[in-house]
């Protein structure tokens, strides 16, 4: 029986880089991601093809960098004061995190730097990259109406949205270690869709 809207999905995967094949990330060995289908927690080319799978499945998706994390926006690398990154040791392809314009969090990865200037890339580090999950569906189940309300699996449907969201400013910063399996609210490599 295929998966539908608004059931919760468990899944476990392991993440390869299609192009040479690198793990990017894995939760096999942790945890299941757990979802509600049709909220946008999870890229949606993925999404796309879960939907045709049932609990015990197992499948190998390839997702276009279009259906995923988006193409590589040159656009998205911008110049800022080194003000704004005062009391930072900062270092060539560090991740830093802030608050963007809209109250969401921001990632961005420190491209360069001068005395003046710091250039941040504001891509997802997985944009412009085609991925390959092997995946295995480990629970379907119907979402609660508080889980359909809030929009999150497990969530009462007075707690609030997990933070995540996409910016265009770096006002605050701070700097965390990327772990292998730091899965954020929305899915892995943080935030699902954004």
């Amino acid at each position: 029986m295929a998966i539908n809207e608004n059931q919760v999905v468990s899944i476990n995967y392991e993440l390869k880089d299609v192009a040479n094949g690198e793990v990017i990330d894995s939760n096999l060995d942790a945890a299941p991601l757990t979802f509600i289908v049709g909220k946008g927690q999870i890229i949606p080319g993925l999404e796309n093809e879960i939907k045709n799978l049932s609990q015990g499945d197992s499948a190998n998706i390839e997702v276009a960098a279009k259906d995923g994390y988006g193409e590589y926006d040159e656009a998205a690398v911008q110049s800022l004061p080194k003000e704004q990154f005062a009391g930072l040791e900062l270092t060539e392809g560090m991740t830093l995190y802030g608050q963007g314009e809209d109250g969401g969090t921001v990632q961005v990865v420190v491209k360069s730097f001068d005395d003046e200037t710091v250039n941040v890339d504001f891509n997802h580090p997985l944009a412009g990259k085609n991925l390959l999950f092997a995946i295995t569906v480990s629970e379907v189940r119907e979402a609660t109406a508080d889980e359909l309300l809030n929009g999150f699996v497990g969530a009462p449907a007075s707690s609030g949205g997990c933070g995540c969201g996409t910016g265009d400013s770096c006002h605050t910063t701070e700097e965390k270690a990327p772990k292998k399996d730091d899965h954020e609210c929305c899915g892995s490599g943080g935030c699902g869709s954004h």
